[in-house]
């Protein structure tokens, strides 16, 4: 027990605040943080301010899209050079779940790495090979680094984000059932929950995906207009627990995945429109690896998403914020790769201090 009148100590952790894609959270260093998952995810929760509905005792942004974070390590792997641990860190209720990946955050991870000396840079550009620890799959980061330094500043641009940035190319190999086991976990590309046809996938990110009209939707509304609407995030959650028993994700109730896709057909010159819920509330613009999900189902036969996509060659998909690109090789029975083009920014660097209690409890 301390004694009165002295101090609680207090530790600086060494923190980079980084944008990935839409996204934004504080990146670390593995060994910098505690190694028990329980103390690790109490330390998370203070860095973010996590339970406050506006996180303002922490780092935290009051949306899921600024509550994440980004764990980095050296890869023991022979065929990766570093491990990358997303954690979505809950708002207002104390929560830490690992078990999504997040394709904007991982835009990040590249540059990350190469500037806390984990992969050393080359002139021109970098490849960095990832491994997710989340999904346990592959990623190659391709990084801008022109004179053996990361280059942030560039001419590519990615709805949802101002301005411009260097490019930052991702490339998925057999991204197929990384928390299922399978592409279709049950077997089938549709079936029934409560009198909805729906898919259940999982390539990059698992996924109930449904027809946003048989839930009385159009596809085209704004986030605050679905955000609005509880009585319809009632019963998608009811469908959404059904849906991750049946994709043998077990009791989904504290987790965020299965995500929830709202498709329809495209309106802007895109493949398919999304709305992609968080799973409650209702995304402004789309996740990186949601999207590769829904261009996966929207180029895979026997889909909702397929159903209702333009054909072609390019599967562009549409959301709030505008539109992301997915280059994907698929015969319409299986999916072989895909890729798509995110940005990054370096915010800030420095130590977060929390209390030194975090790492001895």
């Amino acid at each position: 027990m301390r004694a009165a009148g002295q101090a609680s100590p207090q530790v600086r952790v060494p923190c980079v605040l980084m944008r990935g894609g839409t996204s934004r959270g504080p990146f670390f260093l593995a060994d910098d943080l505690p190694a028990d998952p329980a103390r690790r995810d109490a330390f998370l929760q203070k860095v973010m301010g996590t339970p406050h509905p506006l996180q303002v005792d922490g780092l935290g942004g009051a949306n899921p899209l600024t509550s994440k974070v980004a764990i980095v390590s050296r890869s023991t792997r022979a065929d990766a050079d570093v491990d990358y641990l997303f954690a979505q860190v809950a708002v207002d209720r104390p929560a830490v779940d690992t078990g999504p990946n997040c394709g904007n955050m991982l835009s990040a991870v590249g540059p990350f790495a190469i500037e806390a000396g984990l992969v050393p840079a080359c002139a021109g550009e970098t490849l960095v090979r990832i491994f997710n620890r989340n999904t346990s799959s592959l990623v190659e980061a391709v990084v801008q680094t022109p004179g053996g330094a990361v280059e942030y500043e560039g001419d590519a641009r990615i709805d949802g984000v101002a301005g411009t940035a260097a490019p930052i190319r991702l490339s998925f190999g057999d991204a197929a059932g990384g928390k299922t086991g399978a592409l279709f976990p049950t077997g089938r590309r549709s079936e029934t929950i409560d009198g909805i046809a729906v898919t259940l996938i999982d390539y990059a990110m698992p996924m109930m995906l449904l027809a946003a009209a048989d839930v009385g939707l159009d596809g085209a509304e704004t986030p605050q207009e679905i955000d609005a609407d509880r009585a319809l995030f009632a019963r998608l959650e009811a469908m959404r627990l059904d849906a991750g028993r049946r994709m043998g994700l077990g009791d989904v109730a504290g987790s965020v995945i299965p995500k929830i896709g709202l498709i329809s057909a495209p309106r802007q010159g895109g493949a398919v429109t999304s709305r992609y819920l968080v799973p409650d509330s209702c995304h402004r613009a789309h996740s990186a690896t949601g999207a590769l999900c829904v261009a996966a189902a929207a180029r895979l036969r026997g889909t909702i998403a397929f159903a209702l996509a333009a054909p072609g060659p390019a599967v562009e998909v549409e959301h709030p914020g505008g539109k992301i690109a997915i280059a994907l090789d698929c015969d319409g029975e299986r999916v072989r790769g895909a890729a798509f083009v995110r940005t990054a920014r370096r915010i800030f660097e420095g130590s977060v201090v929390v209390p030194a209690r975090l790492f001895t409890l």
